[in-house]
């Protein structure tokens, strides 16, 4: 169900509101009568999270418990969200070290010693020796990292990939090949929002560009109605039949975990406040940190910003067969996240906060801010839209163009040629997609260092399409006005200016929408 109470029409007592904007927040005030969707607060945390991780291995869903199913001689591969997930990255120790440990013991006494550990980051970049060490712990680490036991998936090493065969819809089931061959696949997730997770863990995390390509396109992404729910989204229809696929072909036993809203670590508590309820100590951080974002130069403020980690809780722990799990898993995520919304609005606001799931300590380029604002928060909705059909989004984010030049090299390329040729997400995916996706320079990249693929941008691009083809408006506030203007949109000095910028498609007295994330909500628009 959803969790009622957390919307707010601006009147003449509201204070100024926060916005994230990048590696930075505002304080802003709104028109009077617009409307405020704030997250719900964080549920409670379970206290023995051993004891909940033991009980889903021992009392699975829809399947034997995991020691019935390990024994002497068997294959065992264990694979896990990569650096992705959760955002910001967790404080030690992270959630699925506490699992993979005790998968671990249980497949040591139960006499398994073939076992290897693979990050499933698809066509994400590799993660590094401390980003992986961070997620499975020290001990896991020591004990498979300098033995090639634990590694990334390479999406591009051919001869350890398997092909599984196709879907009713002719789509192609490709995955890692020792993924695909154990006798017995555990799959370690965070569901931090409700696009992730299901059979979108294994057949996209462990995939080749051969399977991803069916549903990571412009069509497929333009006719997802949210991401949200997969049983609107396109993109997850297509998952969901690779995943069923797979059931026939492989043992999966799919462990799912869920946390709260306790994104924000001191001294950044007040982001999870909403703003009447401030103490006068939080009120002295908000001028503090502002104080100090004001002076500190980029590289300290990409610090401060990229080193926190939240001190999440847990609230659910499902292990089992896929769907079932997965039914639990969105129940619980759904529980802290939807808020009720009454109708669409003219105009939807929304600040881009410093992280997203592909700069994770790296650089928030014009693309992946794109990809962010349009792709990620503006499908923060269950049923439809928060904002109407022809109307404008207004986006806080500067808009930098300083690309990282280790994860984003081919953002560069896409950036700097193709958005000055085409922003149509149609155009740029039949004409270019594949060149930057066989790209050998691109590739070695990838598989060598630790830059996305290739084809990344596209994607990235892609995400954007269906608010793109929603909205007749998009501004961006404070953003670079190159930048916003390569992407295909325009930049306004100030929130007044921007909505002055819009009004020819709004009009002057448009119905507005802040939806005020993060922590995470799903507006659950009626």
């Amino acid at each position: 169900m959803s969790r009622p109470g957390f919307v707010l029409e601006v009147d003449d007592r509201t204070p100024p509101l926060v916005v994230h904007e990048g590696q930075g927040f505002r304080l802003e005030e709104f028109p009077l009568g617009t409307r405020v969707i704030y997250p719900p607060e964080s549920l409670p945390a379970i206290d023995d999270v051993d004891a909940a991780i033991r009980e889903a291995l021992l009392e699975p869903v829809d399947q034997a418990p995991l020691p019935a199913q390990l024994r002497p001689g068997m294959r065992l591969t264990i694979a896990f969200d990569d650096v992705s997930l959760p955002l910001p990255p967790m404080r030690a120790p992270d959630i699925r070290q506490r699992i993979i440990e005790q998968v671990l013991t249980m497949a040591a006494e139960a006499g398994v010693d073939d076992v290897q550990l693979i990050a499933a980051n698809a066509l994400h970049r590799r993660m590094t020796p401390a980003e992986l060490r961070h997620i499975v712990g020290e001990r896991v680490w020591r004990s498979f990292g300098p033995q090639g036991l634990l590694y990334n998936h390479d999406a591009e090493d051919h001869d350890n990939l398997r092909h599984i065969g196709l879907t009713d819809k002719g789509e192609d089931v490709e995955i890692n090949r020792r993924a695909a061959e154990s006798d017995l696949l555990v799959y370690v997730n965070v569901n931090l929002v409700a696009m992730d997770g299901g059979h979108k863990s294994v057949p996209i995390g462990l995939a080749s560009y051969k399977s991803l390509r069916h549903h990571h396109n412009a069509k497929t992404m333009v006719r997802s109605h949210s991401f949200m729910d997969h049983e609107k989204s396109h993109l997850h229809h297509s998952a969901w039949r690779m995943g069923r696929l797979l059931k026939e072909h492989l043992n999966i036993f799919q462990i799912e975990t869920t946390v709260n809203n306790d994104v924000f670590p001191a001294p950044y508590e007040f982001l999870m406040k909403r703003e009447w309820e401030w103490s006068v100590k939080d009120q002295a951080s908000v001028l503090a940190a502002r104080r100090a974002l004001s002076v500190a130069p980029r590289r300290l403020k990409h610090k401060m910003f990229h080193e926190l980690r939240a001190p999440y809780g847990l609230t659910g722990i499902h292990a089992g067969d896929t769907e079932a799990v997965h039914e639990r898993t969105l129940a619980t995520v759904h529980r802290q996240q939807l808020v009720e919304v009454d109708g669409q609005s003219d105009v939807l606001v929304l600040g881009v906060p410093y992280l997203g799931p592909y700069n994770v300590n790296s650089s928030m380029n014009p693309v992946l801010a794109t990809c962010m604002g349009l792709g990620y928060l503006f499908n923060s909705y269950r049923g439809q839209p928060v904002v109407r059909r022809g109307g404008a989004v207004i986006l806080y984010h500067p808009l930098d163009e300083g690309f990282n030049q280790l994860h984003h090299p081919s953002y560069v390329d896409f950036y700097d040629e193709i958005l000055a040729e085409s922003t149509d997400p149609a155009v740029i995916e039949a004409k270019y997609e594949q060149q930057f996706a066989t790209d050998p320079w691109y590739i070695h990249l990838y598989r060598t260092s630790h830059a996305y693929h290739g084809v990344h941008p596209f994607y990235m691009w892609y995400w954007a399409a269906h608010a793109m083809d929603h909205v007749d408006e998009v501004v961006w506030v404070g953003g670079d006005r190159r930048a916003a203007a390569r992407l295909g949109f325009r930049a306004a000095s100030s929130f007044a200016d921007a909505l002055e910028m819009v009004s020819g498609t709004v009009g002057t007295s448009p119905s507005i929408t802040y939806l005020r994330n993060p922590p995470h909500l799903i507006a659950d628009t009626r």
